[in-house]
């Protein structure tokens, strides 16, 4: 069997003899290799005109299909940014509330003189717990509803302490303007309320307030807050102070050396009113304290019984 070979018509034909083992290998090895041409020459043809096309058509269904996935992924990112941006605003709402509770809080326990520590605004409460089995995230509904009864509880807890800290200002107002503290530094009591032998006469007779002894220039002292309604020289009391408490109640200081306060001045538990002296009916230097209540005596030792003990 012969294969003839055409490579180029000017040079002229080559003729192979497949009879020789050396030349069928030669004639196997020349037709693979044109088939492996072909075959190239094939792929070549499809890629450069079938495969174009399907890749145009592939790229254009790919990029429809990004362009959904984008324009659902900014449908997503603005519904997020809104959600955020409304949990970002309740949230600072709540931060401006706790602040506020908390100053609300350290002026209730100032108030109730519970400044030992006991309850301190300033940090969080410590907590604890066992570990948990497995984290669970909580869903977004749950979440908002969350906020929701924590916006709820803080409000009526603001509502309740405005009211206590109204209860407890007004509390402590009417505390400070009661008679409850003592009118003088030093001394002692030289005589009681109630009815006595006259140091003048020698006579039964009703003694309106109770005396402190001490020596002359001795401070005198306001036992609560309220406004001086008499500063000067009343019969038989000499130089006198009285002061008005509200709700009824006057205090009179009497026999005093010196005055250390004008009618309208407002006083002070503790503020320094006058000196002791013995002007007026008295035998020697102290000071008459009295206490009226609604226009009548009363016994002052049941304003100052909290001090005489």
């Amino acid at each position: 069997m012969n294969i003839i070979i055409v490579a180029n018509p000017a040079v002229g034909t080559r003729v192979i003899q497949l009879g020789e083992p050396k030349h069928r290998r030669i004639a196997i090895a020349s037709l693979l290799a044109a088939v492996l041409v072909v075959a190239g020459l094939g792929a070549w043809f499809g890629a450069g005109v079938l495969g174009p096309k399907r890749a145009q058509e592939r790229l254009a269904q790919t990029r429809a299909e990004l362009g959904e996935q984008q324009a659902e992924v900014e449908r997503l990112s603005k519904l997020v940014n809104r959600d955020m941006n409304a949990l970002a605003m309740r949230l600072g709402r709540l931060q401006a509330e706790s602040t506020r509770l908390n100053a609300l809080g350290e002026r209730l326990a100032e108030i109730g003189k519970l400044n030992d520590g006991e309850f301190d605004f300033g940090s969080e409460p410590d907590v604890g717990g066992p570990l948990a089995p497995a984290l669970v995230s909580m869903p977004p509904a749950e979440f908002g509803a969350e906020i929701q009864r924590l916006e709820r509880q803080m409000s009526t807890q603001s509502k309740q302490l405005s009211l206590l800290e109204g209860l407890l200002i007004d509390s402590s107002l009417d505390a400070s303007l009661m008679p409850n503290a003592l009118p003088v530094r030093s001394g002692y009591i030289s005589s009681n309320y109630g009815y006595r032998t006259d140091p003048f006469t020698g006579g039964r007779d009703f003694h309106p307030g109770i005396d402190f002894d001490g020596n002359m220039g001795d401070t005198i002292l306001a036992v609560a807050g309220g406004v001086v309604s008499f500063a000067g020289n009343k019969t038989g009391y000499g130089k006198t102070v009285e002061i008005d408490h509200g709700n009824g109640l006057v205090t009179r200081y009497g026999h005093c050396s010196r005055l250390d306060v004008q009618v309208g001045d407002p006083v002070r538990t503790g503020t320094q009113i006058a000196a002791m002296g013995s002007t007026g009916r008295s035998t020697g230097t102290h000071l008459h304290f009295e206490v009226w209540k609604e226009g009548k005596l009363v016994n002052p030792r049941d304003y100052l019984k909290a001090q005489q003990h």
